[in-house]
C-alpha cells in the first residue's frame, strides 16, 4: 500500500531528494517549503501523489494547520520528515541572542511542533515514522558552529524521549546523523555571524578542521535508496550515520569521552558522599 509522507523543507537538500524518492516508487507526499513556488516541478511531474504546502516552521499553527490539511487531503499520514533547518556559523561569543533564538526556532522548536502535531494523526493511522533529520554536529561538536551543535543535541535529547514514550503506539523514531554532503547546507542557506578579529586564528584552524570532515562529500542523491531502507525496515534504528566520515568521528570522541570519565571516576564517586 502506498505510504503518506510530511516533509518538511522540500525546496533543496535531503528534503527534496527523499519527496522523490517516495514519489517516484508511487507514494504520496505533503511537500513544505517557505517558497512554495520551489516544489512546481514536483507538481507537474507527479499531479496528485504531491500536495506542495507553503510553511514556515517556527509557525506551530501554520505547522498543525498544513498537517491537517495533508491528513484530511490523503486521508492518512504514515512519515513524518523534520528536514527543515539550517546551519548557523559563528564561534560561541560572536552569536547574537536573536542569531542563537532563531537557530533553535528552527531547528529545535520547529521539529519539536511538527511532531506534537503529527502525533495524533500516526496514532490514528496505527503507528508510522518520524525521521529527525540531525547531524554528526548532534553527537560531536565543532568550532564556529557550536549553537548550531547545541540545536541538534536538543534534537536528539527530545526524540531519544520521545521514542520511547510513543513506542507502544507503533510509532518508530529516527534520527538521521549524515556527514558531510554535496548540498547548499554550508554555502548560501548558511547564516553567519559577526567576526570577531580575536578569533581569526581560530578560524582559520576550525575551517581548516571542517575542510578535512568534508573532503568526500556524500551525494545527497545516494540518501534515496538509505531512507526508503530506513522507513521500511520493520525495527528502524533510532540512529543512523548517513556517509562514511561519522563513524571515525563518533568513535573517537565517545572513546575520548569514556576515557575521561574513567580517569575522573574517583572525583566523581567522592561527590557521591557516604554510603
Amino acid at each position: 500500500m502506498a505510504r503518506t509522507w510530511f516533509i518538511t523543507g522540500t525546496s533543496r537538500g535531503f528534503g527534496r531528494e527523499w519527496a522523490e524518492a517516495a514519489l517516484d516508487r508511487g507514494d504520496r507526499v505533503a511537500a513544505t517549503a517557505r517558497d512554495v513556488s520551489t516544489l512546481d516541478d514536483l507538481a507537474g511531474k507527479y499531479g496528485e501523489q504531491i500536495l506542495p504546502l507553503a510553511l514556515d516552521v517556527t509557525d506551530r499553527a501554520a505547522g498543525q494547520a498544513a498537517l491537517a490539511r495533508a491528513f484530511d487531503h490523503f486521508g492518512r499520514l504514515d512519515v513524518i520528515v523534520n528536514n527543515a533547518g539550517y546551519g548557523q556559523f559563528g564561534m560561541i561569543e560572536e552569536i547574537s541572542e536573536q542569531e542563537a533564538r532563531a537557530q533553535f526556532e528552527t531547528n529545535v522548536f520547529g521539529a519539536l511542533w511538527i511532531t506534537q502535531a503529527a502525533l495524533p494523526y500516526l496514532r490514528e493511522s496505527g503507528g508510522g515514522n518520524i525521521i529527525q533529520v540531525s547531524s554528526i554536529g548532534g553527537i560531536s561538536a565543532f568550532a564556529n558552529i557550536g549553537i548550531y551543535n547545541a540545536s541538534k543535541w536538543a534534537l536528539e535529547g527530545f526524540s531519544q524521549s520521545l521514542a520511547q514514550e510513543v513506542a507502544s503506539f507503533g510509532i518508530k523514531v529516527t534520527l538521521v546523523e549524515p556527514g558531510g554532503f554535496g548540498t547548499d547546507w554550508g554555502g548560501s542557506s548558511a547564516k553567519h555571524a559577526t567576526k570577531l578579529p580575536v578569533y581569526d586564528g581560530v578560524r582559520v584552524s576550525a575551517a581548516e578542521a571542517r575542510k578535512g570532515r568534508v573532503a568526500n562529500p556524500g551525494d545527497p542523491v545516494a540518501t534515496r535508496s538509505a531512507i526508503l531502507k530506513v522507513v521500511d525496515a520493520e525495527n528502524p534504528p533510532l540512529r543512523i550515520f548517513f556517509g562514511t566520515a561519522p563513524m571515525g568521528i563518533a568513535t573517537a570522541d565517545y572513546e575520548s569521552r569514556l576515557a575521561e570519565w574513567r580517569q575522573w571516576q574517583d572525583v566523581s564517586a567522592e561527590a557521591q558522599g557516604p554510603a
